[in-house]
């Protein structure tokens, strides 16, 4: 029996098919409701301590989302509201630092393609009951699973649908092998050529100093980049520079957070930054000295050597992020599809969704999307 129960309280309450969702505007109190499940790495608690604590200009909105006969919670999804052109918008908690968003679900939490359906309904209409007359629903950079789990809220979007997707590395147990089938890149050689520099090194930060001041480095390679790029940067602004010190503080000395480098005695020549959870890690930023080193190669170096020693540690799956760069085939990474969805919670958002579906269509369609992009004066990428 469908019922719908609203409590207009700071933890509002709604339940849809005897399934109850619970909204929270605190992600510390939220966190402690389902801290452990199966989640990817950008659901971590240090992950999202970071984000919730470093972007501070949000409205925190957590969905707790609970078997209603049992009292037993099924999922948590962490996101955000905000007003958009008067819109009001709810969203996972990213604003393009993670590479994928998903619920958090409970370890014990079971269920076919219809209970999917009836969690993401749940949700959806718990936001629509929502006093706080929200207008749109946007879920971006879905996987298809969380952990061994069905992603049950890909049930609201078309799979593969999202303009962005992963870019999986599968080294199997034997790395020489895999360097092997990746030979045309030559890293042995690159890394010969780096090793003649004098006090020549790969190392991993594991204290959280060495690692801000790694840190500080990337920060400023990656803005001179981008500057040469004409392009504009804005990851060592205060927000997200705290983020990303922050995942550092917490996540260095388990292993969460790995912030490498290749140095010598001349400075540090490149460095990266990952996250890794459980055999997988995810490649997020990459930094380095530019043109003076590029008979070594050195992003393509470090990444290998950050790959090399991880694989050593148990890591078979590396994820070198969203954006289809020329080298992560070089590395045999092979696409990963995301999902998208947009959902209309009140008439104010439908103009939006139909915006989205339509951008969503037109990129099955490359020769079109090129066609719309030039009418609308917006270039092709």
């Amino acid at each position: 029996m469908a019922f719908l129960s609203v409590e207009q309280l700071d933890g509002r309450v709604s339940s849809t098919l005897g399934i109850t969702v619970d909204f929270l505007r605190d992600w510390r109190q939220a966190a402690l409701r389902l801290n452990a499940g199966h989640r990817t790495a950008f659901q971590h608690g240090y992950w999202l301590d970071a984000w919730y604590e470093a972007f501070r200009g949000v409205a925190p909105l957590i969905a707790i989302i609970t078997d209603a006969a049992t009292g037993r919670d099924i999922a948590m999804v962490p996101m955000f509201s905000h007003v958009r052109r008067g819109i009001r918008v709810v969203e996972f908690a990213d604003l393009g630092v993670s590479d994928n968003n998903a619920p958090i679900l409970a370890c014990d939490a079971n269920f076919d393609a219809a209970g999917a359906q009836a969690i993401s309904t749940a949700l959806v209409d718990a936001l629509r009951a929502s006093p706080d007359r929200f207008d749109l629903l946007r879920l971006k950079k879905m996987p298809t699973h969380v952990g061994a789990k069905m992603n049950p809220l890909v049930s609201l979007g078309r799979s593969g649908s999202s303009s962005l997707n992963g870019n999986l590395v599968l080294t199997g147990d034997d790395y020489a092998h895999y360097l092997a089938s990746i030979k045309r890149m030559q890293m042995p050689r690159c890394w010969r050529v780096f090793s003649r520099h004098a006090g020549a090194r790969f190392e991993i930060a594991t204290e959280v100093i060495h690692a801000h001041e790694l840190l500080d480095v990337m920060d400023v390679q990656q803005q001179e980049r981008m500057q040469q790029l004409g392009s504009r940067f804005v990851l060592n602004d205060e927000a997200h520079a705290r983020f990303y010190r922050e995942v550092a503080r917490q996540g260095v000395a388990d292993g969460y957070a790995v912030i490498s480098a290749l140095v010598c005695d001349e400075g540090i020549v490149a460095t990266t930054l990952g996250v890794r959870y459980g055999a997988t890690y995810f490649l997020l930023r990459i930094g380095h000295a530019g043109k003076p080193w590029a008979k070594c190669s050195p992003g393509l170096l470090v990444t290998e050597r950050t790959m090399a020693a991880l694989h050593q540690q148990g890591v078979r799956r590396f994820d070198l992020s969203i954006g289809n760069h020329d080298y992560k085939r070089r590395f045999g990474a092979e696409p990963v599809p995301l999902t998208d969805a947009s959902v209309a919670l009140s008439w104010r958002g439908l103009p939006y969704v139909l915006r989205d579906h339509a951008a969503q269509g037109l990129r099955r369609h490359p020769r079109l999307a090129a066609l719309a992009a030039r009418m609308l004066g917006k270039g092709t990428r």
